[in-house]
């Protein structure tokens, strides 16, 4: 007979084992490893463990793809995975955090570690990432004097609350708690952006008021490493080429510790209107070969870029859109495929494994088809479709309105008359001018295009002024990049005040928009949405052919798919076949410039590299005005010296201008080539001038035969982008910036190019500052 109280003590054995399995949630689990950084190198349980990392976005892969993307990132010989998490994805609506679904950050670590990986958390607050905002939410700039990314106590409280909420929410799935999470990053390439330690102590103090306890970091390019710096957090730096002297950089500002590079560019983004970028294959093995062999640890960055669904991609600075792909010449592409930089990574990856450490096979691919092509047969015009309308005395930023993204449309009479010149203070970001329904022109943020010439009238007309928001910008103090119409209105060459009756009509660009759009089969003309759907018998990934569109968004099954732009470089969208049902899926097209035939069709393989200037409404092609140097002298002149770093040159006094002029009359290695990687503005006190208004308007060379070497790269705020100059040209190199208001100038920045044996750093050059250093070609 068994003693009275076996019963109890199986009971009490049974609630141990489920307390120790944490089911009723009041134990954590037992920490199984340990990680530390020591003097030499990171410490994974005792034994030194390099960090083979590679950046993947969950946000930027279907949910249902998570897997076999960490499967090949596995494959590809990494141990663990870099994971950034875009605040705004999470709290599009201020106070409403979403976890769920494709935002279900948890569900992506814990697939992560059940493939052998490890992750590296990147919560921001900012991101970059080329997404909208770089991940700030665009609730923020409701208020018109915040500063963000500074201890404006307007952001840093919204930035600290979203950090304990990440930290309830991840902070269990920490290495010290049994997760997978290593470390934190604290955020992100602040030291291009500004020089507060203190701003970097108060984020660093957020994440460990979140629960964190984990090693934290911060990650800066080689030029930036001293903005900011902090002995409390651990330093990491990023570079695209030349591990060498990135890791010099490195060691000068923190002399101990494990060498790592936070990002290593294997590719790039790319922006509408430029050629597609492809990186270096060779190089990027070679730099990976002398990491890999001198022990220092790495995050690939890109790993595998996937897409920027729906209107999530960012704009870069001073004003480039970003793309919806988001390849990045990746070794594991959009749709998730081996490349030949997968298989040569993999190879290079196996050479250096621990013993009894191995590679597992890449997963299969998921399966691709084509689509017959087939024909949107209803339209339904953005006029016709227009929501309860706003009444304001003035047109403001669509911020204002409550509204984050999408279009905008406002409305007013204007009386009868004369021919007269509409001047936009500031249109952000493309605008169509209509008048009694009938373009009168386009404004074009990328030229500050900002006047439209509207005709005579007999009787009063309906002015429109229908704005298009591309993503915020993502990079630099442009950030508080508010869009719709956040400047004056006004009249030129006809004696007509501004109007004071507007009628604002928000366009979401949402469910509850697309839901409620009355659908006609006639074409329609002018902006409208169309609609057509196409039917599968098995669903498989495919690439929507979109170059008989013009210009805006796609969705497909009710899901905001990708933007479109005629122009190229990416001139289809990929579509998931995750996404797709057996039998009829429905498409939806916004086209704000009108398709040349209303037909789409389902590729196999993607076109991300098909420019199309030509169909440019603005013809941004050739910066090339006529230059009025002439007998101009230079304001300064110098010797820049030979080496990788970055160069500050100060003036012998400020001056004022509207236009910067820089002159490269030879190069060190006395080569006829010019190259910038960046060029910044300092003012008198030494800080950076913002970009906000920049554009470039002359330039005598640039390479695109070879490589992406577009003069406004050198002034991108990206050091891994730079202005070259083409072969056959020859000094002197010229490169002129209008900056949108005369500007008080006291210096400047000079970034090279990275790396070793690399033409075009400039060795002799003058400076010119003007009211105009060049007359502009007719538009």
């Amino acid at each position: 007979m068994k003693s009275p109280f076996w019963f109890a003590r199986m009971l009490a054995g049974a609630v141990a084992m489920l307390v120790a399995l944490d089911v009723f949630g009041a134990v954590p689990p037992v920490p199984q490893h340990q990680f530390s950084i020591a003097e030499k190198d990171f410490q994974l349980d005792g034994g030194a463990f390099q960090i083979r990392c590679g950046e993947i976005h969950f946000a930027r892969v279907p949910r249902e793809y998570w897997r076999q993307r960490l499967q090949m990132c596995r494959a590809m010989g990494l141990n663990t995975v870099c994971a950034y998490l875009f605040w705004n994805f999470h709290e599009w609506e201020q106070g409403k955090y979403d976890w769920t679904g494709q935002a279900d950050a948890a569900e992506f670590c814990r697939i992560a570690q059940e493939e052998g990986l490890w992750v590296i958390l990147r919560p921001g607050p900012y991101a970059c990432a080329e997404w909208e905002g770089g991940g700030l939410p665009w609730w923020l700039l409701k208020n018109p004097a915040i500063k963000l990314r500074s201890q404006d106590p307007d952001y840093l409280k919204p930035a600290s609350a979203w950090l304990k909420e990440v930290g309830r929410v991840l902070g269990p799935l920490q290495v010290s708690k049994g997760g997978p999470i290593l470390m934190v990053q604290v955020e992100n390439e602040y030291g291009s952006y500004g020089k507060d330690a203190d701003h970097m102590g108060a984020i660093r103090q957020a994440l460990l008021d979140g629960g964190f306890d984990v090693p934290l970091f911060a990650c800066n390019p080689t030029n930036a490493l001293r903005n900011g710096y902090r002995a409390d957090l651990f330093q990491v730096v990023n570079f695209g080429r030349d591990p060498e002297n990135g890791f010099k950089a490195l060691r000068a500002v923190q002399p101990t510790g494990p060498l790592m590079c936070g990002e290593f560019y294997p590719g790039w983004f790319d922006t509408w209107g430029a050629p597609h970028h492809l990186g270096d294959t060779k190089r990027y093995l070679a730099d990976l070969d002398y990491m890999l062999s001198q022990g220092a640890s790495f995050s690939i960055y890109m790993a595998h870029g996937g897409t920027t669904f729906g209107m999530w991609s960012g704009t870069d600075r001073p004003f480039k859109p970003d793309t919806s792909s988001y390849d990045y010449d990746a070794p594991i592409s959009e749709a998730g495929w081996s490349t030949e930089k997968f298989v040569a990574t993999r190879a290079l990856m196996a050479k250096f494994l621990k013993p009894g450490e191995t590679l597992p096979a890449p997963p299969p691919a998921n399966p691709v088809m084509t689509v017959a092509s087939f024909t949107l047969t209803e339209s339904a015009a953005i006029l016709e479709n227009l929501p309860v309308p706003i009444e304001d005395s003035a047109p403001r930023n669509m911020e204002a309105y409550d509204q984050g993204r999408g279009c905008i449309l406002y409305r007013a009479m204007i009386p009868a008359g004369p021919a007269m010149l509409l001047e936009i203070g500031r249109a952000r970001d493309f605008a169509w001018v209509l008048m009694d329904g009938k373009q009168a022109g386009v404004l074009d943020r990328r030229l500050r295009r900002n006047q439209v010439q509207l005709p005579a009238r007999a009787a009063s007309a309906q002015l429109d002024i229908l704005v298009e928001a591309v993503g915020h910008v993502n990079y630099g103090s442009e950030m508080h990049d508010r869009k719709g119409l956040p400047g004056s209105v006004r009249f030129i060459g006809a004696d007509v005040p501004a109007p004071t009756k507007w009628q604002v009509y928000p366009l979401g660009l949402d469910a509850p928009m697309l839901a409620g759009l009355k659908w006609k089969t006639a074409a329609a003309n002018g902006p409208a949405f169309w609609r057509g759907s196409f039917t599968v018998d098995k669903p498989a990934d495919t690439f929507l052919d979109l170059r008989g569109w013009g210009k805006g968004v796609v969705w497909i099954n009710g899901r905001c798919l990708a933007r479109y732009w005629n122009i190229g470089p990416t001139q289809t969208a990929y579509v998931p076949g995750a996404w797709l049902r057996a039998g009829k899926n429905e498409v939806v097209v916004l086209d704000l410039v009108g398709p040349t035939s209303p037909i789409l069709a389902g590729l196999e393989k993607p076109i991300l590299d098909q420019l199309r200037p030509e169909l440019d409404f603005a013809r941004t092609t050739g910066a090339k005005g006529k230059l009025l140097l002439g007998e101009l002298q230079p304001i300064h002149t110098g010797t820049l010296a030979a080496g990788p770093e970055a160069q500050e040159v100060r003036f012998a006094q400020p001056i004022e201008g509207r236009q910067f002029g820089f002159e490269s009359l030879s190069a060190h290695d006395d080569k006829p080539f010019a190259a910038i990687a960046e060029l910044e503005l300092l003012d008198a006190a030494g800080n950076s001038i913002a970009h906000t208004d920049w554009q470039v308007v002359y330039v005598d060379s640039e390479e695109f035969a070879t490589l992406d070497g577009s003069a406004s790269n050198a002034i991108d705020g990206q050091t891994a982008s730079q202005w070259v100059t083409a072969d056959g040209a020859t000094h002197p190199h010229r490169l002129i910036i209008d900056l949108g208001a005369n500007t008080r100038i006291g210096g400047f920045r000079y970034t090279p190019r990275a790396g070793n044996n690399v033409t075009g750093r400039i060795k002799d050059y003058r400076v010119f500052v003007g009211g105009a250093l060049v007359e502009a070609e007719a538009k």
